[in-house]
């Protein structure tokens, strides 16, 4: 019994520092160059990203291609992604500016609306999303970064979390595509 006490606590414990350790948005205010998502997505703009399971094997590997059109303060993003085996899916993005760094999202996947923020060359969303895993369906914590590069390519790093411990990753590099 012992034993398992002190397994919780130390578990615990683990859980709450991984929980403090996060960066915090505003600390890349003074970063260049300057990310705003309803500039760099209001055009066609292609992906190619990667799943990684806890283990850092990749699982699946796909391209999607974003259509982004914005009009008064919303941002829309229409996701269109292609699998290497064949699958295929859609998510559309709607974004509400609030003001210079802070968005309001919705998705036709997501249930309710995220908190969104944007500084220097980072933009960063929190949002819990659905995801079939073999026969079950598991609710996952979407951990998601965007880092701007200096060649204009948008390095997107999300970490998918269950009850606190990171469970997977995927990698995006984004690029736009001239008309």
């Amino acid at each position: 019994m012992r034993q398992r006490f002190l397994a919780f606590s130390l578990f615990s414990t683990l859980v709450l520092l991984a929980g403090c350790a996060n960066v915090k948005i505003e600390e890349y205010a003074d970063t260049s160059p300057r990310l705003d998502i309803a500039e760099y997505f209001t055009r066609e703009t292609r992906a190619w990203g990667m799943v990684q399971d806890y283990s850092g094997k990749v699982q699946r590997r796909f391209t999607v291609d974003i259509t982004g059109t914005y009009e008064g303060d919303t941002l829309t993003l229409d996701e269109a992604f292609v699998f290497a085996d064949g699958e295929t899916d859609q998510r559309v993005w709607e974004f509400e500016r609030v003001d210079e760094h802070h968005w309001i999202g919705t998705a036709n996947d997501v249930e309710g609306q995220v908190d969104a923020r944007q500084y220097g060359h980072a933009f960063h969303m929190r949002y819990p999303l659905d995801i079939e895993v073999g026969e079950r369906t598991l609710s996952f914590t979407m951990d998601d970064w965007m880092y701007l590069q200096p060649d204009g390519r948008l390095i997107n790093r999300t970490t998918m979390r269950k009850f606190g411990l990171t469970l997977g990753e995927i990698t995006l590099v984004f690029e736009q595509v001239d008309r």
